[in-house]
């Protein structure tokens, strides 16, 4: 018997208290994303009954369909997927949140599209941080020109960084990863001026959130453990 959708919900928000308590953070600072890729709009709805409001999804043809059917004001949509410069304009009408620009060419489409929606969207840098091959993010050698080419936005706030670990049970490996994304983060906070300004830190997911909030993350982004296993 599966387990409902309020109990996992109450289980990772426990999970994130205690993290907290043990490393001397308040549980204020964490924004909680609930990653709802292939699970049906009445579990958002439920989660946001509850008190969720901060969603995401990966890909850009799943998140235009919770656009068109989901009709609550007060979500935040966040999109967390391998960022296509063609889709951007499917999304801007509505997104609050792109956490995965890598390339300046990204942040020149929002921010054309959202000053034709007359909206200002958020923005987090990705960063490959794990150096696999197959994980997006953007080179931390480029970080520096993309952070100075964002300062200028009118339309555009870039506010962090985001990271996206070694996918493994194994904390000593992704702790130096998550370490990594704090160190740019503290290394370019002299670029926090105009729409640049770095207080987000995006890493940790349902296997290694204890280990983020310890190194410092202020973004989850939790799938599994609130949503149970899903049907690819």
């Amino acid at each position: 018997m599966s387990t409902p959708i309020k109990d996992r919900y109450e289980d990772v928000l426990t999970r994130i208290e205690r993290a907290c308590h043990n490393c001397g953070r308040n549980p204020d600072e964490i924004v909680l994303v609930a990653v709802s890729k292939t699970k049906p709009d009445s579990d958002v709805l439920e989660l946001a009954d509850l008190g969720q409001l901060h969603f995401g999804e990966n890909r850009a043809k799943s998140l235009e369909d919770r656009l068109e059917t989901i009709h609550n004001d007060d979500i935040q949509w966040h999109f967390i997927g391998t960022l296509q410069t063609n889709k951007i304009k499917y999304m801007s009408h509505r997104v609050n949140w792109i956490q995965s620009v890598h390339k300046k060419k990204a942040l020149k489409e929002i921010e054309k599209r959202a000053s034709a929606d007359n909206r200002v969207i958020n923005a987090l840098v990705q960063v490959n941080i794990s150096d696999e091959d197959q994980k997006s993010g953007c080179d931390p050698d480029d970080l520096e020109s993309i952070l100075t080419y964002g300062q200028s936005l009118k339309h555009t706030k870039i506010k962090g960084l985001m990271g996206m670990a070694t996918f493994t049970d194994d904390a000593e490996i992704v702790r130096p990863e998550f370490q990594k994304l704090k160190a740019l983060r503290d290394k370019y906070s002299y670029l926090s001026e105009g729409s640049v300004s770095l207080e987000h830190l995006s890493m940790g997911m349902t296997n290694d959130l204890e280990v983020a909030i310890e190194e410092g993350s202020t973004m989850l982004r939790i799938g599994t453990a609130i949503f149970g296993e899903r049907n690819y």
